[in-house]
Order: structure tokens, then C-alpha cells, then sequence
């Protein structure tokens, strides 16, 4: 009876041996794949040629909205996309090499992707996620009414300037302060604020909210050829975007 008792608890001991190196090499596997998949958010978060995936795809797809792009919007780093990368940092004063790291996520718009670069990482208030739906409503009727015949880019350009404008001790502090402060803009005036927009129009919003200015800080536009206000002619241009000047 000894003897099988023995027997039985140098099988259960061999068992336990068995399988305590198993589980132990499945929880370094585990914390090895966590690891991995920490360091490779970090890693393609720098995209540049040969990248894949979401950040890629959304990438392309501001790009091909803006008119640099004309490829297909699949995620896939390719020559097509670098182009599109190197010519859209060209025109927003950045280094042209086709990458696309903090600045250039910067310039797109993208804060989120951005902010995983940004080893200070520190909610800096802002972005559209702080303001309510009805902003994001505003502010599309309002890029849509003063611009939509302009450019992607040019439609952005507004709605900066409608956000500058909130961001300054000059201006009310809101946005529907802003668009409704008297004599602001020609579209509340002749009743155009009240067209309904456009998906480009609530993505111009959405983008001008998330930081992105291609006007460098203006806080005035005007079309020269109906502008009829001596005063803004006298303003400092900055940039010109399409029919619009743009001045602080």
C-alpha cells in the first residue's frame, strides 16, 4: 500500500513539474506579446512608406479631401501616399520627406496620433471632443456659408479663424459668440448662415476644431474683389487660400 501511495505522489510531483515551466513559459508569452503590442503602437505611429493600417487609411483619406491624394484610400504606405505626404508638407512649411510624425500629425489635424508622440503628453483642452454637437453644427453652417465654393483647405481656413477668434481676449469666447458678434461675417447678415452644410462642411468643422489653422493664426478673411471695408485692406495678410486673404 506504501508503495502505490509512492508511486502516486511521485506522478502527481512529475505532473506539477510538468506543468509549472508551461505556464509560467505562457505567461511570458503573454507579457512578451503585451509588450510587443505596446512598442509597435509607439513604432508605427511614425508612418512612412511600407506602414499599414487605420492611421494610414485616415491619413490618405484627409489627404485625397484636401486634393493632394488620388490614390485609393486602403491603408497601404505606398509611393502614391509618400507624394501626397511630401507635397502637403511642402505647402504647410514642413521638412519634405514624406514621413509623417508629430509635426506633420500636427498640420493633419490629428491629435490623437499626434499625442502618442508627444512623450509630454498633456491634455491641453481644445479639440472638438469639448465642444457640444451644436458647435459642431455652427460651425458647419458657418464654413459652408462663407465657403463653399472654396477649397478643402480653404473651407478649414475659416473655421480657424472662427476658432482663433474664440481663443483671443479680442473676440467673444464661444463660437456661437463669434459667428453671431454683429457685423462678423456677410453669410449671418444676407441669412445664408441658415443653408443646411454639407459632410465636407461638418469635416472642415471638425477639423478646424482639432486644431488644425492653415492660417497661421488669423484672425480675419476677406475676397478682395467684393471686400468693400477700407479697414481690412489695411490688416497684415499672411497667407492667401483660394478668393480669401488672410490677415491678423
Amino acid at each position: 500500500m506504501k508503495k502505490v501511495l509512492a508511486i502516486g505522489a511521485l506522478t502527481l510531483a512529475l505532473a506539477a513539474t510538468a506543468v509549472a515551466p508551461a505556464a509560467t513559459y505562457a505567461a511570458m508569452r503573454s507579457h512578451t506579446a503585451a509588450d510587443t503590442a505596446q512598442t509597435a503602437v509607439v513604432e508605427t505611429a511614425v508612418l512612412r512608406q511600407g506602414s499599414t493600417g487605420g492611421e494610414v487609411k485616415e491619413v490618405q483619406r484627409r489627404l485625397k479631401n484636401w486634393g493632394y491624394y488620388t490614390g485609393a484610400v486602403d491603408g497601404v504606405f505606398g509611393a502614391g501616399t509618400r507624394k501626397a505626404v511630401i507635397a502637403f508638407q511642402k505647402k504647410n512649411g514642413l521638412t519634405a520627406d514624406g514621413i509623417v510624425g508629430k509635426s506633420t500629425y500636427a498640420a493633419l489635424g490629428m491629435n490623437d496620433s499626434y499625442n502618442v508622440l508627444d512623450k509630454n503628453n498633456k491634455p491641453s483642452g481644445g479639440g472638438s471632443s469639448s465642444y457640444t454637437s451644436s458647435d459642431v453644427y455652427l460651425m458647419a453652417k458657418a464654413i459652408y456659408a462663407e465657403g463653399r465654393g472654396e477649397s478643402y483647405t480653404g473651407q478649414v481656413a475659416i473655421g480657424a479663424v472662427i476658432m482663433n477668434r474664440v481663443k483671443s481676449s479680442s473676440f467673444p469666447n464661444s463660437i456661437a459668440g463669434v459667428i453671431y458678434q454683429k457685423g462678423a461675417f456677410t453669410a449671418v447678415d444676407d441669412g445664408q448662415i441658415n443653408l443646411e452644410p454639407n459632410q465636407t462642411a461638418y469635416d472642415a468643422a471638425r477639423d478646424a476644431m482639432n486644431g488644425w489653422d492653415p492660417t497661421y493664426g488669423c484672425l480675419y478673411y476677406y475676397n478682395p474683389a467684393v471686400a468693400t471695408s477700407a479697414w481690412i485692406f489695411n490688416r497684415q495678410t499672411v497667407t492667401v487660400i483660394g478668393k480669401h486673404v488672410f490677415a491678423i
